[in-house]
């Protein structure tokens, strides 16, 4: 069934773009988190996406949360795709899969492409939203800011 609204964040840690590692308990208690898992680093639609939260990077920031991108690519691919795009938020390299399958993530089309979901956590660690979409790649991005506005 995967994490839902009202259930607690689960507990990970992974390595970000630049190799440090980040544990998610260091940052709940300290700002809302926008987790967002994608499929792939520079596809078509998984740039859109990322580009689409790079540029509301500000109102993010502005909405105290702190924006992380997670897909099973490895850290030197993500490395590489925020420094193309010029991306300011950090990217988490799920290689194994077993964050991806902490939340329950699902897999689409047939199976075959890792899902494509945004998870809103406040402050506390509760999850206050989920969006599912593997076509709506800005709409990541504004649903997410609407759940955070609605927090403040």
């Amino acid at each position: 069934m995967g994490i839902q609204k009202g259930d607690k964040c689960p507990s990970f840690s992974l390595k970000d773009q630049n190799g440090e590692t980040v544990n998610i308990e260091d940052i709940i208690g300290q700002q809302n988190i926008v987790i967002y898992f994608y499929p792939k680093d520079d596809s078509p639609g998984c740039t859109k996406q990322a580009c689409s939260f790079r540029d509301s990077f500000e109102d993010f920031k502005d909405a105290g949360a702190k924006v992380i991108g997670i897909s099973s690519d490895n850290q030197k691919s993500h490395k590489k795709f925020a420094e193309k795009h010029n991306l300011p938020f950090t990217l988490l390299a799920d290689s194994q899969k077993k964050v991806r399958k902490l939340f329950g993530v699902p897999t689409n089309l047939l199976g075959l492409i890792p899902g494509r979901v945004t998870y809103i956590v406040d402050k506390s660690g509760t999850v206050q939203g989920v969006f599912n979409s593997q076509m709506n790649f800005d709409k990541h991005t504004t649903e997410a800011l609407k759940i955070l506005k609605e927090l403040k």
